[in-house]
């Protein structure tokens, strides 16, 4: 079993999946099944139990794995109060507005609590707030036990605060720069957050004035941009990869968002915004694809509709994508930025 989890690799796993375990233990229960305790620092339970079908098969015998989470943040934050609940922020952002940035922000966060993390979203687009809208909150408002600190509105178990529940949406749009980003600063610092392994921060599309304070005034852990195979988003996703760069954020990562549409009937893969362009520009920025997207038109009803597939199916087709991206984003950020991650070189001295 050990050597199993040793030799296993994936990007995740690139030194096998015990060098980023804790604690490991194996138990066999009087059914005569095996039950793998883990303890792992960032959520992964889709690819492990992946991994217990795969030995299931070979040894013959049921296997599951239980993992306990324990998320470190990677970078330190100068976050107080209830604030200081929060492990790590992720920004979620694009060059361009219509690539599907939020949408993909607010599947992302119920991918990350499928995989067994803690989670909150947190709505950064202060001119066009839609977080509201894809959690099902529209007309929701959040309260205050001492008059200081604002609750977060939950949805199916996701804590969240966006402009979008305290002032109409139109009202937002004649907001100034220096308005706007105080706002957004009262939104992170003024709610009362629970305690958080990951809080994803929808960053207002563009690179402007508004985008880089809130990079520099957020202690953000790093950052994932979203965009489409199109030649003209991808110029714009290139900005915002520089933009990251110019406030010393590591960005994670691409997701290639509407990467092809799947026919219903006969199940042909059409590249409708061109093909390759998110792998292209991973390439050309040195940086990895997260994963890859399809147009689909149950995404686009659910979010219409406050619903998400990984609430309705967590083990469906378009919910196991998201599920592999955010394992991805969990797995980068500690490989690429954990102290204790078995990337991290060894320094030694010599008398």
């Amino acid at each position: 079993m050990s050597d199993t989890l040793t030799d296993y690799t994936s990007e995740n796993f690139p030194k096998g999946v015990l060098s980023v375990c804790s604690h490991f233990q194996v138990n066999h229960n009087q059914a005569h099944a095996i039950d793998v305790k883990l303890t792992v620092p960032f959520p992964c339970q889709g690819e492990l139990d992946d991994i217990a079908k795969l030995l299931a098969d070979t040894l013959q015998q049921a296997i599951s794995f239980s993992l306990e989470l324990s998320v470190s943040a990677v970078r330190a934050s100068s976050l107080s109060g209830s604030q200081a609940n929060i492990k790590n922020i992720i920004a979620i952002a694009s060059g361009k507005g219509g690539v599907g940035k939020s949408t993909t922000a607010v599947n992302l966060a119920y991918a990350l609590m499928a995989e067994g993390a803690k989670v909150g979203i947190l709505d950064a687009d202060i001119y066009g707030p839609s977080i509201p809208t894809l959690l099902g909150l529209k007309e929701a408002k959040p309260s205050s036990e001492d008059g200081k600190l604002m609750n977060p509105l939950v949805a199916n178990g996701l804590s969240a605060m966006s402009i979008g529940f305290l002032v109409d949406k139109n009202d937002a749009t004649v907001w100034r720069g220096p308005m706007a980003s105080g706002a957004f600063n009262q939104l992170l610092n003024e709610t009362a957050w629970p305690e958080l392994d990951y809080l994803l921060i929808d960053m207002p599309p563009g690179t402007g004035d508004i985008q880089l304070t809130l990079a520099q005034k957020v202690p953000v852990a790093a950052a994932v941009i979203v965009t489409t195979p199109q030649d003209i988003a991808l110029i714009d996703a290139a900005k915002g990869v520089a933009m990251f760069d110019k406030v010393k954020v590591p960005v994670l990562g691409i997701i290639e968002n509407m990467s092809y549409h799947l026919c219903e009937n006969c199940g042909h893969k059409s590249h409708i915004f061109g093909e390759a362009g998110g792998v292209k520009m991973a390439e050309s920025k040195q940086t990895s694809l997260l994963g890859q997207l399809p147009l689909d038109i149950n995404i686009r009803q659910d979010a219409d509709f406050g619903h998400s597939e990984l609430i309705e199916n967590s083990t469906g087709d378009i919910a196991c994508l998201y599920r592999r991206i955010a394992r991805n984003i969990a797995g980068q950020l500690f490989l690429q930025l954990d102290n204790a991650s078995p990337l991290t070189p060894t320094v030694e001295y010599e008398d």
